[in-house]
């Protein structure tokens, strides 16, 4: 096998000119991690508990509706189609280095570029599993994670570790109200942050994807 990555390239940044500026100066990441295509766009939900029978509409009917506002397609993943590879993928642009399964894919044996390292600054909240492969040496990306016990695949509903990453965005852009040095740093360019939400792929893991967990 051999490394789909280069070293010793140096990058390259695009300078603002005036005429060429970018659409945002910031950007916010959601993943839904476990989130099928084919259960987003599903109409038919007589398999789901507690519903109309006769009624016949998208599961993922609220997010289909802003994806309809701009651009969007369906990405097709490599195996192994776990979190990890899949979120290099992603976030650095390549798929991931088999070596990393010598590491149960919790470690970097090849380290690797992402968006988050071009960027002034990164802001992460989500899953010990995933945020440390980003953030790890880089003191420019801030990560915020739950403990590790969180992630029970027995759970009733797993839906608890994305409503905990919410209330922590929440309570961080509150708190920088009251941190001039935070604030400014929120409003420069070049900022970026990471949602990662997991709840979904621990219910459907746990449930299956045509439960009522995962919808």
């Amino acid at each position: 096998f051999r490394s789909p990555i280069v070293h010793g390239i140096k990058p390259i940044e695009i300078e603002n000119d005036g005429i060429y500026n970018p659409p945002s100066k910031r950007l916010v990441l959601f993943v839904a991690d476990g989130l099928r295509a084919d259960k987003l766009y599903e109409r038919d939900n007589i398999r789901l508990h507690n519903e109309d029978k006769d009624s016949i509409k998208m599961r993922g009917r609220f997010l289909y509706s802003k994806a309809v506002e701009g651009k969007y397609g369906v990405s097709h993943s490599q195996v192994p189609t776990e979190s990890r590879p899949g979120h290099v993928a992603l976030i650095g642009g390549l798929y991931e280095d088999v070596s990393a399964v010598t590491k149960g894919w919790k470690t970097n044996p090849v380290e690797f570029d992402s968006v988050f390292n071009q960027t002034r600054e990164t802001f992460m909240w989500g899953s010990p599993d995933i945020l440390p492969m980003f953030s790890e040496n880089n003191d420019h990306i801030h990560s915020h994670m739950y403990p590790p016990h969180f992630e029970d695949f027995a759970s009733k509903d797993a839906s608890n570790l994305d409503t905990w990453v919410f209330n922590e965005v929440k309570t961080f852009f509150k708190n920088s109200l009251e941190d001039k040095e935070l604030y400014e740093r929120l409003h420069q360019d070049k900022i970026v942050f990471f949602l990662h939400l997991l709840g979904l792929d621990t219910n459907g893991h746990a449930h299956r994807p045509y439960s009522k967990e995962y919808y």
